[in-house]
């Protein structure tokens, strides 16, 4: 039986669905950056690289695109450069040194249905 977040219900923010993984087509709009320019930003931010599913399409994160939203934010707006975006990213703790999870709890029971509904989510997607 499928749940509410796989079935796409549920409130997100702005009042959108909540889902688990976006395309980077749904990014481009949901952010306003291009395609080329998001893929161009995973070249010089390597740690923004989003997971890939079996047909190596992007699946980004509502964090991932929290992420890009401030990193267009710091580049088009206080008009920092790439490294001084890298930094101030680095100053603000976004940068995860180490490429660990920051959301795993220490929680066996919860860290495994974290896991676990992310997989199915992903399980869902690529059914669909």
């Amino acid at each position: 039986m499928a749940t509410r977040r796989e079935k796409g219900e549920g409130s997100g923010r702005g009042g959108k669905p909540a889902k688990l993984y976006y395309r980077i087509g749904e990014v481009a709009k949901i952010t306003g950056v291009k395609p080329y320019v998001l893929r161009y930003w995973e070249s010089e931010f390597r740690w923004m690289a989003p997971a890939k599913s079996r047909s190596n399409q992007r699946l980004y994160r509502q964090r991932d695109i929290d992420t890009i939203l401030l990193i267009k934010k710091l580049l088009y707006e206080e008009r920092y450069t790439i490294a001084g975006a890298r930094k101030r990213l680095r100053e603000l703790g976004r940068l995860r040194e180490g490429g660990g999870d920051a959301r795993i709890t220490g929680d066996p029971v919860q860290d495994f249905r974290r896991v676990r509904e992310e997989l199915r989510a992903i399980r869902a997607m690529l059914q669909g």
